[in-house]
């Protein structure tokens, strides 16, 4: 599975912080061992970003889903689960962050 490159400003600051970037990915790793199903793990993941009320790991949680085959449905799910503890606001903010997202994907060429 092809997992889609990262935005460009994340590159940039890789090239020039490395050793975060190494441990960054170590933390992915170590996080990834156990028994939950890869796809169990980026819904998780798309949840936590949801609830952290991180724009760009929103994003990056939903490309990285459909890019694993998880349907705009599924990523939504998890979207309108977050709703009681996010609120409304918090919540339709995430949404606006999803579609960002999903939008652009469901562009023809997207």
């Amino acid at each position: 599975m092809q997992m889609p490159d990262p935005p460009e400003t994340h590159k940039e600051f890789i090239r020039r912080f490395p050793k975060l970037g190494e441990a960054w990915a170590l933390l992915g790793e170590a996080g990834a061992e156990g028994p939950l199903p890869d796809k169990t793990v980026r819904l998780l993941k798309l949840a936590f970003a949801c609830g952290a009320m991180r724009e760009g790991a929103v994003h990056a949680s939903v490309r990285k889903a459909l890019a694993m085959g998880i349907s705009a449905e599924e990523i939504e799910q998890v979207v309108a689960i977050s709703a009681a503890t996010l609120g409304l606001p918090g919540t339709v903010a995430v949404y606006s962050w999803v579609r960002d997202v999903l939008d652009v994907a469901e562009e023809p060429g997207g």
